[in-house]
């Protein structure tokens, strides 16, 4: 990194954009100020709507979902973490979206990637004002259902 008045060219990697569209910098600068939209706020949004999806068993990788699932057992905690399974960076006007996801067993997996993307896109553009530049998914396991899992399983004893 290069000091100012130092004479080097080294510059500073920039992580946001400038190109973005002027109705997207009308939304997020206005008269008043500037507004900006934390990464923790983008997550949620993102983890939601891709929640909404039907064949999105569970979000996160093993170590994240184990960890998660101890979490919510824990007497005062605040409930599942819409954030868990999800990537952001964040930028002046820009968003990119890592999601990790567990699929049911039976869907058609491109599909549903398909249905994620538009769902998670629209969401984080409608409630933040960022443009969302992409929306990665990575599945990461499929859940198969046992016999136990099913409600209305018979019961083996009377």
């Amino acid at each position: 990194m290069s000091q100012p008045g130092s004479g080097t060219s080294e510059q500073i990697p920039v992580t946001t954009s400038t190109n973005a569209s002027p109705s997207t910098r009308d939304r997020l600068a206005t008269d008043e100020g500037q507004i900006s939209v934390a990464e923790g706020v983008v997550q949620k949004i993102a983890g939601k709507a891709c929640r909404e999806i039907a064949g999105v068993h569970a979000m996160g990788t093993g170590g994240t979902r184990a960890f998660g699932s101890i979490r919510e057992r824990i007497p005062g905690s605040s409930g599942p973490n819409f954030s868990q399974g999800v990537g952001v960076e964040v930028g002046e006007t820009e968003a990119a979206i890592d999601l990790d996801i567990v699929v049911e067993y039976g869907v058609g997996i491109a599909e549903l990637g398909r249905s994620i993307q538009r769902n998670v896109k629209q969401a984080v553009e409608r409630m933040t004002g960022l443009r969302v530049v992409e929306v990665n998914i990575a599945v990461d396991d499929v859940y198969l259902p046992t016999a136990a899992d099913s409600p209305d399983a018979p019961s083996r004893v009377a």
